[in-house]
């Protein structure tokens, strides 16, 4: 029977699972040691700092106040907690081997050295060094059970039951499944159930047991229908569309794609509405604390006023000063009545803008797709699979140019109604640059570009860390898409006598010529107008980077020749410990 590849979940897992409301990367046993701790080395600001973020699942900043108390203090102790705070968050942020190396620099005197076994269980899992993983699970699977922190007995079963399944030990995977089974099914976790019945309907599947491995994916299934997590349902239902697609049933394969594919959707969805709230709650906020000063700008006008009443009976002074009160009072009004003109004039002009953008850059995106879904309607009644991938990937390149259009789009307009919410604060730039570095991976993969990062792991810089992630993301997104295939891209800084940090990116792309240097470093317009076909998309981009890069105190400049490559050279204020 031909058989198509199966989605199934094969992944580590620890408690709680998925609940990402309410996710705590600590159990209760280890938050009180990491008190005590704290309250040991309460002169420790750094590592103090470090342990509340790493409380918060603040991954970021864990990783820079960490560091700070590695290069300011060599108390083992300290160290050892720094370089395990160091672990557990590049291991969140999916930087495996980055992980890995920390974990390998702590003691084995260090109090949690069982949690670190389990951790480098986790992150050879994902780096699929099975055999390794295997051992530190089985290191942590002698340990008494009243000793386990943050994490249960079942998940190590399970992930053994994984590690092995790799290696094709199908006997040993199915025992330590149905240990896991066994104990997952008296736990009642259901996500925890979802995803370990996909595991042994996997195992199963692998053996050409198809009978036993069908049974367990409609358990995951029909499990998935009581929860109310996105992923698991999306999981479960594409992997029942293939089973049905290998039964021939492709009209109940079908069904089940659209399922999947609704899931996904909310998926989506879900992490939007995560990042709207995220800027109203900043917003809020922020409006709030205007809502107080005015209240008590109010409350002194109210004093004033009730002193001027009580010298209404002085006569003549008072008609005077009341004569000049009712005249400020009228000058103030005027003045605030034209101000408000201003500035509805400015949000009418942003709102005009805005419009021409979309309905002039997203027209022809919009007519790409329609054009190309008639060519999908036709290769799908022709069954011209062929074709149809063709069609569905370059639906795909439209459809991700129009989100990077309407992501800008958003945040330049947050910006231009002052609705961004920025919070400077020392951030490590080599960190930050791997993490865009992860992201993009796929994309430098797809056209083979060699990516290096010569971040000086020395450089903090004092910015906002949203909008310098938002900078870096467009200005790779541009060298990527400018930098032919097996070309080079590198981050690196550059040192100098300053109090400013210089970032230069430098991709071996097309290039451009002065001119178009000039027209996308003018700051007088929205958009850069194109004269010429150097200048290759909206320029919205470009103008979001300099706003932002001048709201962080900072600079841009371009060195760059046609067919020669260029240099995005930024500059950022230091932090006063890096200066």
């Amino acid at each position: 029977m031909f058989k198509l590849k199966l989605f199934f979940l094969s992944i580590f897992l620890f408690f709680p699972l998925y609940n990402f409301s309410q996710v705590q990367p600590t159990s209760i046993a280890l938050n009180q040691i990491l008190q005590k701790k704290a309250i040991e080395f309460k002169n420790e600001t750094n590592f103090n700092k470090a342990h509340l973020f790493f409380i918060k699942n603040n991954w970021d900043s864990t990783l820079v106040y960490s560091m700070k108390q590695l290069i300011s203090s060599k108390n083992e102790e300290l160290m050892d907690y720094c370089h395990f705070f160091r672990g557990y968050s590049f291991r969140e942020k999916k930087l495996f081997k980055e992980a890995q190396s920390e974990m390998h620099l702590i003691s084995n005197k260090f109090i949690l050295y069982p949690l670190v076994n389990k951790n480098l269980g986790q992150i050879s899992l994902e780096l699929k060094e099975f055999e390794k993983a295997i051992y530190y699970f089985k290191e942590v699977e002698k340990l008494p059970f009243s000793n386990n922190h943050g994490y249960k007995i079942s998940i190590i079963y399970e992930n053994l039951g994984i590690c092995y399944l790799h290696l094709n030990q199908f006997n040993k995977a199915e025992e330590y499944f149905f240990k896991s089974l066994e104990l997952q099914e008296k736990e009642k976790d259901l996500i925890s159930l979802i995803g370990l019945n996909m595991n042994i309907a996997g195992l199963y599947y692998q053996q050409y047991k198809d009978l036993q491995a069908i049974t367990f994916f409609e358990k995951a299934y029909n499990l998935s229908k009581k929860v109310n997590h996105f992923e698991s349902k999306k999981n479960a239902s594409l992997n029942m569309a293939i089973v049905e697609e290998n039964r021939g049933n492709f009209k109940e394969a079908l069904a089940y794609r659209k399922e999947s594919s609704k899931w996904n959707d909310s998926i989506n969805n879900q992490n939007k509405v995560w990042a709207v709230a995220d800027y109203e709650k900043k917003y809020a906020i922020a409006q709030k604390q205007k809502q107080i000063s005015v209240l008590k700008v109010e409350n002194k006008l109210k004093d004033t006023q009730r002193k001027t009443m009580f010298l209404s009976t002085l006569g003549l002074l008072l008609v005077l000063s009341g004569g000049v009160y009712a005249y400020a009072q009228k000058v103030k009004n005027t003045k605030i009545i034209l101000s408000q003109k201003i500035k509805l004039d400015e949000l009418n002009a942003t709102k005009d803008q805005l419009f021409s953008i979309v309905s002039h850059d997203l027209r022809s995106s919009v007519n790409a797709l329609k054009t190309s879904n008639s060519k999908l309607t036709t290769s799908l009644e022709t069954k011209n699979y062929n074709e149809l991938d063709n069609l569905l990937n370059q639906n795909s390149a439209i459809a991700n140019s129009a989100y990077s259009l309407l992501d800008n789009l958003l945040h330049w307009a947050l910006l231009q109604t002052k609705q961004l919410y920025f919070h400077k604060d020392s951030v490590h730039l080599f960190s930050i640059v791997q993490q865009i570095e992860f992201n993009y991976k796929s994309l430098l993969s797809d056209k083979n570009i060699t990516f290096e990062n010569s971040v000086s792991k020395n450089n903090f810089i004092w910015v906002d860390l949203d909008s310098l992630k938002i900078v870096l993301r467009n200005l790779l997104d541009n060298a990527i898409k400018f930098t032919p295939e097996n070309g080079k891209i590198c981050f690196y800084t550059v040192e100098t006598n300053t109090n400013f940090c210089q970032l230069v990116i430098h991709d071996s792309g097309l290039g451009m010529s002065q001119n178009t240097i000039d027209e996308l470093l003018q700051d007088n317009e929205l958009l850069a107008k194109k004269k010429n076909s150097e200048i290759i998309g909206t320029g919205l981009g470009m103008q979001l980077c300099k706003q932002m890069i001048k709201k962080n105190g900072g600079s841009i400049t371009i060195e760059s020749e046609l067919n020669k490559g260029t240099k995005m050279i930024l500059s950022f204020p230091k932090t006063e410990q890096n200066g």
